[in-house]
């Protein structure tokens, strides 16, 4: 039985974050722009949002390079954990960003500004077309990687604000109530703040190397007890590098006559079904785990 542990990512995920990246920076140029021409607080708030959003895409897009980066003697895994990285500080930018969304919102409650809503919602929908298009691309690839999954988290943000300026826009334009933009625009922080904060989790549990999220870790010491000549299986661990594999590696106890060679592949076929990407399997004779103490608190131990 062959056992391959190549990592060859797809390269469909950072052409897709290139061209969100260059969407976005058009309409940011666009917003801008437009607010000044308008006068739209709301639209020129959503331009600087699109601002932080090409940064944070900029940042996503050298995550995903540095993470095709080949192993070397150092850095053994490769650099897959810079996608893991980006993610995190893409999190946390959404949520910062999100909080002076909501002081700007407050503030306009207590002070709005009149706009031109015809020319507002003109650009709105420039933003919005355009950003429906960015979210259908990484859509297509944010299961691949946590990195994309915190870049189409940015570009989810940035389709609620361009909706949320039209529906101040239509408001304002309809009735005149021109603290609809402020409320629109915690509406948005509303559904926001969940997500970031679910990437945010997401991000460390990976950085902390704990098991993944939805991996059954508790399924791996009976499959590989249950194989025949394994006597017991101890210092289990389970990880992962960038957040969509799953990295094990576990001690079995065998008897000294079973075969070593159909051992491991048996050990390696169990793991794989599990859904495994990456096992290492190490085998013990009776009596060698006396021995041991380096390796710590795991599960099944």
């Amino acid at each position: 039985m062959s056992h391959s542990h190549e990592h060859s990512p797809s390269t469909a995920p950072r052409r897709a974050l290139i061209a969100a990246l260059a969407i976005t920076a058009t309409v940011f140029f666009v917003e801008f722009v437009g607010g000044y021409i308008s006068g739209s607080m709301a639209l020129m708030a959503d331009s600087m949002h699109m601002l932080s959003d090409s940064a944070g895409l900029l940042i996503a897009v050298i995550g995903t390079l540095l993470s095709q980066r080949a192993s070397t003697a150092v850095a053994t895994y490769g650099f897959a954990r810079a996608e893991v990285l980006t993610a995190l500080v893409n999190a946390v930018s959404v949520i910062a960003v999100t909080v002076l969304i909501v002081l700007e919102a407050f503030s306009r409650l207590h002070d709005p500004a009149p706009v031109d809503t015809g020319a507002m919602m003109v650009f709105a929908v420039v933003g919005l077309v355009a950003n429906a298009a960015s979210a259908a691309m990484l859509h297509r690839h944010k299961e691949e990687s946590i990195n994309v999954h915190g870049a189409f988290l940015h570009v989810i943000v940035d389709l609620l604000g361009s909706i949320a300026v039209l529906a101040a826009g239509a408001v304002i334009a309809v009735t005149g109530f021109t603290p609809a933009d402020a409320i629109a625009s915690l509406i948005i922080a509303a559904l926001v703040v969940p997500r970031a904060w679910q990437l945010l989790r997401q991000s460390l549990r990976v950085l902390l190397e704990q098991a993944p999220q939805g991996f059954a870790a508790q399924r791996i010491k009976p499959a590989l007890r249950a194989i025949d000549g394994v006597i017991d299986v101890h210092d289990i661990h389970v990880w992962s590098l960038g957040g969509s594999d799953v990295v094990v590696t576990a001690h079995l106890v065998a008897h000294e006559d079973v075969p070593r060679g159909p051992l491991l592949d048996a050990a390696q076929k169990r793991l794989t079904d599990l859904g495994v990407d990456h096992p290492t399997i190490q085998v013990e004779l009776p009596g060698h785990t006396d021995h041991e103490r380096a390796c710590g608190v795991s599960l099944g131990r």
